[in-house]
């Protein structure tokens, strides 16, 4: 399978140019891998897909850009398209609103969240504690590499994922007294390697 241009061509040749019927029968085939029958399909649908993304976006670069996700889409997810409730163009065209919605909402979160970054400036304080606090997780990090596996495995997921000892022991298949030993061995051998006193 391979792109190719949907912007270009003939403008937006209507999905009616075959019968409902043709286009349900070569996705059926798309289904099962057939590039012929998805070739067929992408020369009748990727103009009018290319055409409501369009409406939609007006950039014609990024029509054209979700032009081919959706048809992308179509030739991965076939085997999904059900006959009962609409027909192949009708489904292929919702695909494409729906992404070409999903790109204008990525694109507004994007501009704002942009807009925040450019109205809001970060404070000295803040720059310096989170260099601070990037430099300490790299030593805590650097330390639990010098722990044996289990100890490691065992203060992570205690510590940093929220399990209890029980569980810990559950999760690693080890018994629960061993753990608590590592878990405090481990924790011992942080300290010193972190030089908490």
């Amino acid at each position: 399978m391979h792109a190719r241009n949907i912007g270009g061509g003939r403008p937006d040749p209507g999905p009616e140019e075959g019968t409902d019927q043709d286009l349900d029968r070569l996705i059926s085939f798309v289904a099962r891998g057939d590039e012929a029958a998805f070739e067929q399909l992408y020369d009748r649908l990727a103009g009018p897909a290319y055409g409501i993304i369009r409406r939609v976006l007006r950039d014609p670069a990024q029509s054209e850009e979700v032009a081919q996700e959706v048809l992308l889409e179509v030739w991965r997810t076939a085997s999904r398209f059900d006959a009962s409730r609409g027909s192949a163009a009708t489904w292929v065209m919702t695909i494409a609103h729906r992404r070409a919605i999903d790109r204008v909402r990525s694109e507004t979160a994007a501009a704002k969240r942009d807009q925040r970054t450019l109205q809001e400036p970060i404070p000295a304080d803040d720059v310096a504690e989170r260099v601070e606090a990037s430099l300490e997780a790299e030593r805590v990090r650097r330390c639990l590499d010098g722990l044996t596996e289990l100890q490691r495995e065992s203060i992570t997921l205690a510590y940093y994922g929220g399990y209890t000892y029980p569980q810990v022991a559950a999760l690693l298949g080890t018994a629960l007294g061993t753990i608590k030993t590592r878990i405090r061995d481990g924790m011992i051998r942080l300290r010193d390697c972190m030089g908490v006193t």
